[in-house]
């Protein structure tokens, strides 16, 4: 098998604002860039939850009381549902974004919880009302109810799906990771490309030196990097151990930080 093709490129320093890297040595917090974003995202995803149930509202209250109901109807109603799971997972999808950029405490167990899963929780709201009437309309025949109540019911589910986030980012993971990277790197500076989803241990790091579009390597915090876009730390760290000349945490180390360690290796792909 051929080896990756790599190539030589320039690196650029990510900067955090001074207040950024004083906070990062006693607790995790995103940047005010991340900040920002995240905001933006929400407020968005706010407002095309809105309108999906503003339209499921139009279809309860007005759609359904047609009589009588027509093929017409149904095709309207249908189409109202697709809009209504367009809106929903176009929602979902900012909202996890801006939960990657400034995530919840786990330890808050009530907000981890709503925050990270409100998605499907307005999925849910936005369908199932909406469904169950389809079913208890006496106006709609059984091939009506049929199409409409049975493609809601797929859309919810679809919904639901793209809404539901099985692996959420957590502060106390952001803080294990970089906790992590001071212990065995000495600083809070990690690297990246633009394409990947992963940051790096070093610029030496094979991962980040193949051939990608811009052709840089971008470096920064932990903070930083979540900010730019990437998940977590690499899978790849004993590889990139070696190949950037660090020494691996032993077992000798505090059980905090082998707890730390720990946390960080065993962190699943998103």
């Amino acid at each position: 098998m051929a080896e990756p093709k790599k190539t030589t490129k320039k690196t650029v320093r990510v900067e955090s604002t001074p207040e950024a890297q004083a906070e990062a040595a006693e607790t995790w917090k995103p940047t005010p860039e991340a900040k920002k974003k995240s905001t933006t995202f929400r407020v968005i995803a706010l407002i095309m939850w809105a309108v999906a149930i503003g339209a499921e509202a139009f279809a309860i209250f007005w759609l359904l009381r047609q009589m009588p109901f027509t093929t017409t109807h149904t095709i309207i109603l249908v189409v109202i549902l697709v809009v209504i799971a367009g809106l929903s997972i176009g929602g979902s999808l900012l909202w996890k974004q801006a939960n990657r950029l400034d995530p919840a405490r786990k330890s808050d167990t009530v907000r981890f919880f709503v925050q990270n899963q409100l998605g499907a929780i307005i999925a849910i709201i936005a369908f199932l009302p909406l469904i169950i009437l389809i079913f208890l309309n006496k106006d709609m025949n059984g091939t009506q109810k049929a199409v409409a109540g049975g493609a809601g019911i797929l859309l919810l589910l679809v919904a639901g799906f793209f809404g539901v986030n099985l692996n959420p980012p957590s502060v106390e993971q952001y803080d294990a990771e970089t906790n992590y990277i001071i212990e065995l790197t000495g600083e809070n500076v990690v690297y990246w490309t633009k394409s990947g989803n992963v940051y790096h241990l070093c610029e030496g790091a094979s991962a980040v030196n193949l051939e990608s579009a811009d052709n840089t390597i971008y470096s920064g915090t932990v903070a930083d990097a979540h900010a730019a876009g990437k998940d977590r730390l690499t899978l790849q760290v004993d590889q990139e151990i070696e190949q950037c000349g660090l020494t691996p945490i032993e077992e000798g180390v505090s059980e905090e930080d082998a707890e730390v360690e720990q946390e960080v290796e065993e962190t699943p792909a998103p």
